[in-house]
């Protein structure tokens, strides 16, 4: 690549630079030898769009694959599955002309009612963080760009370009920056988009602290911060925050307005070079396109098979009552619903892709059944159409319900109900669905339903009426094949949930505080997100985050914890495939822990692998719990501290089932003394040098009221609960202040009165 020099070029040209040229390309300079890079939206497949523009799905694109979206990639609890993904769109985006793909999400699932839910991997940000390393490093090794986004706190649709996010530091550092900073840390994306929103009051496309003090300064960034599609208010005040380029284009105003801020002295020009050489740093990208050595076509059948492997990963079976799944040999099958015809595989808005082609559920089943010998009869059940004569369609499924060994339903939410752009309003399933199920169920031998949803639904009024639940969530284009060979046992189901399943909405950490009021939506539920909440607060749920069954056992034993150095834990478990067939297996880590002076979650999940083992194999897995999942965020040392204490490592079946534990003590960091004459007197007490001399001082003026300091009684605890300063005031000097202080810079064995 031969380098710029930018001091060539003229201001005007600099600054063109930082604003699209058209709807998906930078700007071009024929003269300098610098052309335009080519984006395209696209977590789970191209969307390429040669002829019409827009950023929601309105206009066409051209003919890419649908892999699995982020809500099933992660349900697979899979780096390799994510990787998969992200080198097959890799040679997709080169046959297709794009140079940098807008993807993936790492935003958190705050609320179940998140109306880009499917676009996100998980609750959890170590699982986001994991799975969006893994798919970026495998796309741009194949020589595309990523964009990861959208950064940071946009976890609603709803007033999504003009809410403000109203987040502590603490829960953003811990929670809703995580991911982010675990992907650019160890993946290095092209690109980082910002969002619409505001955080904490300031619009995140010129918010300096996110974009520059923290993702530069703290993380290292070096690449391009891309704004979202028209999240640009003001173009200099968003350079100056650390925005490189505004899209889309053109972009002649926000040109004008740069030109202008460098000309009138509120925008330094050095700032706008900066700006261009990492914007002319993503020819990285493109000049494999321009030269002609990318990839100019892909195999369409190829990936096809790899978007129905993958999908097969991602399904969750969520129940499997007396072993009615997989389905037996010559079973005669009754399909109802409309999704097994017409299934629903992708969310609405800019992330949707024009398949290549689409499996169809009810033929995949027919296929598989004529292999084992069965039959499969079909029904439609229900309409997603307004006005439909549903009960009519019910009573023919009802019907013929007797007839089949097991029904099978197909049901989920339409995809006008899951989109870019709203929220959802409800956890359940639409009325005549759930009336569908009940009723076929009454009147089926045994029956299983099989979900299609971008977003986690309510399983009430209907679970227990049935045998079998298996959750698809959104599997893309070759979901179809995926659930037929997962519901005849060709594969055994290895996914995992990515978010907890509550009995309720009115039980989740947000449910009074989503989406908002006022223009604002405050984060009331802090570091307590999805499973931590439920775990903390030992509310039931449905199903817990990490559920899923199998069609094989699997045991876990021999756990292994012990320190390394102050600040890490390394772990080690054998697990053994004790069923009669192949099977894949997600072994869980968690770290429960009450050390350092901030309240923590019960526990969080630490590391994670996904192993696939034979009949009788055993096989030792192995992790290393490092810094960044031990610590928390001070925000009074105003950094990241592993505190010095006892730490609980748990190998567990799910967030909710814990299989086994040990404890692990760490010294932890050496950190500063923050004691001053405010501090309580029971953090006096604690001190190592102050506290024994201090307590030799109060313990006589205790008992003379007939008191000490290790009772319990009402005087004492309120003792503990002042500050030092009022206890001195209190005292009339009968203990010398700068004396106290004076004891913080002695050695632990400094303990003498004072003079």
């Amino acid at each position: 690549m031969q380098k710029i020099d930018v001091s060539q070029l003229t201001l005007q040209q600099k600054a063109s630079l930082l604003t699209g040229d058209t709807f998906w390309s930078t700007t071009t300079i024929a003269e300098h030898h610098i052309d335009g890079v080519t984006m395209a939206d696209g977590p789970h497949g191209v969307r390429r769009q040669k002829h019409g523009t827009d950023h929601l799905g309105l206009h066409h694109s051209e003919p890419a694959t649908c892999f699995p979206p982020a809500v099933g990639i992660g349900c697979s609890w899979s780096e390799d599955v994510a990787a998969r993904a992200g080198a097959a769109l890799a040679k997709e985006s080169q046959a297709l002309g794009v140079d940098v793909l807008l993807g993936p999400g790492v935003n958190i699932k705050r609320s179940p009612l998140g109306g880009r839910n499917f676009e996100y991997y998980s609750e959890d940000p170590l699982l986001s963080g994991v799975l969006g390393s893994a798919y970026v490093k495998a796309l741009q090794a194949h020589g595309v760009g990523a964009s990861v986004k959208h950064f940071a706190a946009n976890d609603q649709e709803t007033e999504r370009m003009v809410i403000s996010s109203d987040v502590d530091e603490r829960t953003l550092r811990e929670v809703h920056l995580s991911a982010f900073e675990r992907v650019v840390t160890e993946a290095q994306p092209a690109t980082v988009m910002c969002s619409y929103n505001k955080i904490n009051g300031i619009h995140a496309s010129e918010n300096r602290w996110l974009l520059t003090d923290v993702l530069r300064g703290e993380w290292g960034f070096n690449g391009v911060v891309v704004s979202d599609w028209g999240a640009v208010r003001t173009r200099p005040a968003a350079l100056n925050a650390g925005l490189d380029l505004a899209m889309p284009g053109p972009g002649q105003y926000a040109t004008e307005a740069l030109i202008k801020a460098v000309q009138n002295g509120s925008v330094d020009e050095s700032a706008i070079d900066q700006a261009v050489e990492r914007v002319l740093g993503l020819a990285t990208y493109s000049e494999p396109r321009i030269n002609g050595a990318g990839a100019t076509e892909f195999d369409t059948a190829a990936h096809h098979e790899l978007a129905r492997e993958l999908a097969a990963e991602c399904a969750v079976l969520l129940k499997n009552q007396n072993g009615v799944l997989p389905l037996k040999q010559g079973t005669s099958l009754l399909v109802i619903g409309e999704f097994a015809t017409n299934p629903r595989y992708q969310g609405g808005g800019s992330s949707h892709v024009n398949a290549t082609r689409v499996d169809i559920p009810l033929e995949e089943l027919k296929a598989a059944a004529a292999v084992s010998g069965g039959s499969v009869h079909y029904s439609q059940g229900f309409s997603v159409q307004s006005g439909a004569n549903d009960a009519e369609l019910r009573a023919y499924a009802v019907a013929a319900a007797p007839t089949a060994d097991v029904a099978v339903i197909f049901a989920g939410n339409p995809e006008e109900e899951e989109s870019e752009g709203f929220d959802r309003t409800r956890l359940e399933l639409a009325a005549v669905q759930v009336e569908l199920i009940r009723a076929v169920a009454a009147a089926a031998p045994r029956t299983v339903v099989v979900l299609a949803n971008g977003g986690i639904v309510s399983l009430e009024d209907w679970h227990d009426h049935v045998d079998g639940i298996l959750e698809g969530f959104l599997l893309g284009q070759g979901g179809g094949k995926a659930i037929a060979d997962l519901l005849f046992g060709v594969r055994s189901p290895s996914g995992r949930l990515a978010e907890t399943i509550p009995f309720r909405l009115q039980d989740t950490p947000t449910y009074l505080s989503f989406p908002g009021e006022q223009g604002h939506v405050r984060y009331t539920e802090g570091v307590m997100v999805g499973y931590r909440h439920y775990e903390s607060v030992q509310c039931p749920v449905r199903y817990p985050f990490g559920h899923g069954l199998s069609y094989s056992t699997f045991e876990t034993s021999d756990l292994r914890a012990r320190a390394r150095g102050h600040d890490q834990i390394a772990v080690s478990a054998t697990v053994t495939n004790t069923g009669k067939i192949p099977a894949k297996h997600v072994v869980q880590v968690y770290l429960s822990t009450d050390a350092g002076p901030v309240l923590r979650p019960e526990r969080v999940l630490a590391a994670f692998t996904k192993v696939l083992l034979q009949p009788g194999e055993t096989r030792e897995v192995q992790f290393i719990l490092d810094r960044r999942t031990l610590r928390y965020w001070d925000v009074i040392l105003d950094r990241w501290v592993v505190a010095q204490g006892t730490y609980t490592v748990q190998v567990s079946e799910n967030a909710s089932h814990v299989l086994l534990e040990q404890k692990v003590a760490l010294d932890g960091d050496d950190l500063p003394c923050l004691l001053s004459l405010q501090s309580d007197v029971a953090e006096w007490l604690a001190h190592p040098t102050a506290g024994p001399a201090l307590a030799n001082e109060l313990n006589p003026i205790m008992a003379a009221s007939g008191q000490q300091l290790d009772d319990d009684s009402d005087g004492t605890r309120m003792v503990l609960s002042m500050p030092m300063n009022q206890i001195l005031s209190i005292l009339g000097g009968a203990i010398d202040g700068d004396w106290l202080v004076s004891l913080l810079e002695q050695p632990a064995d400094a303990r003498s009165s004072p003079a």
